[in-house]
């Protein structure tokens, strides 16, 4: 079963993407580098509690 989550900028705090993840067979929480708009570069996103 899959669920949503949200990705957050960890420079900005914006909250960017909206993805889906595995709880079953990923529990931890998801970390990404991708990029933002607003710092205009590849910062890791970390998934909003």
């Amino acid at each position: 079963m899959r669920h949503q989550v949200t990705l957050k900028c960890t420079s900005c705090g914006e909250e960017n993407y909206i993805t889906t993840r595995n709880k079953s067979l990923h529990p931890e929480r998801m970390e990404v580098t991708k990029y933002c708009p607003r710092e205009r570069t590849h910062v890791l996103h970390k998934e909003k509690r």
